[in-house]
């Protein structure tokens, strides 16, 4: 069941790309997530997965309840390191949801995030824990798990110190046990993407000031060597979120030029 689901979510062995709106759980409401069964509602359905809450499954079910719907990606672990408002620093991370409660709930991949470096050794070994334990009874269930590693305080890194992080880092998740990897883009990204036996996607992070930009980061992660893309405010906090995520589609998935994807899909 696992490798079905990973199939899948790559398509007949396309390049994946899923939508993030998952953002709420450490930010509460957040523009353009404020109402997420309208948001939601704006996912087109070239998009292979749509990160949430598995909490929010049961609002959103009309974005997974049709044939060719994309898959649902839930989050099942909960880190302090997302809770920017808060200036929290310790990427504190605990369990919360099991996957058997997410797949009850609808869900079809699991995704648990690691982060390591965060200044405490007891820290860093409980977070390996909580990403062990849920990793190994997501795959007892046959749900694919993507491994993020998200470093703590990312903006305050230089360029050299996120990909030391993010090349370290995103191998030791493989090694313990995800099936793919989500994280940073870094300007050496073909060194992190040729160091994991799996497929790592390139997240937007920060929003973009315009849609080119976006999909010009999106063609920069698959140029090096991303088996795909997991785009959240980039994809959502646009005037037309499913022109721009078809504009993504056609960057990732067939290798048009970002600038030809923004007339053809007639972006702003």
């Amino acid at each position: 069941m696992k490798n079905i689901r990973f199939e899948r979510l790559f398509n007949r062995n396309e390049r994946a790309v899923i939508v993030a709106m998952d953002h709420c759980e450490f930010d509460g409401p957040i523009p353009g997530m404020i109402d997420l069964p309208a948001t939601a509602s704006k996912i087109d359905a070239c998009v292979d997965g749509i990160l949430l809450s598995p909490a929010m499954l049961p609002h959103c079910r009309h974005a997974f309840n049709y044939k060719g719907a994309p898959m649902a990606v839930t989050r099942l672990n909960w880190s302090s390191v997302y809770c920017y408002q808060w200036a929290y620093k310790d990427a504190v991370t605990v369990p919360a949801f099991s996957p058997a409660e997410a797949l009850r709930l609808g869900a079809d991949v699991a995704l648990i995030s690691l982060t390591l470096e965060t200044g405490s050794e007891a820290n860093d070994a409980r977070n390996v824990e909580v990403f062990r334990s849920l990793c190994n009874e997501a795959k007892q269930l046959g749900m694919p798990v993507i491994g993020e590693y998200y470093p703590a305080d990312p903006d305050n890194l230089s360029p050299e110190d996120l990909h030391r992080k993010v090349f370290a880092c995103a191998r030791i998740i493989a090694e313990l046990g995800a099936d793919l990897i989500k994280t940073f883009y870094t300007h050496k990204f073909k060194e992190v993407t040729r160091s994991c036996p799996v497929p790592v996607l390139g997240l937007g992070a920060d929003k973009c000031p315009t849609q080119l930009e976006a999909l010009q980061l999106a063609a920069a992660e698959v140029a090096g060597g991303a088996g795909g893309v997991v785009f959240g405010r980039n994809a959502i906090q646009v005037p037309n979120p499913a022109a721009f995520q078809r504009a993504l589609c056609d960057v990732v998935k067939r290798g048009v030029k970002p600038e030809a994807a923004v007339r053809r899909h007639k972006l702003r």
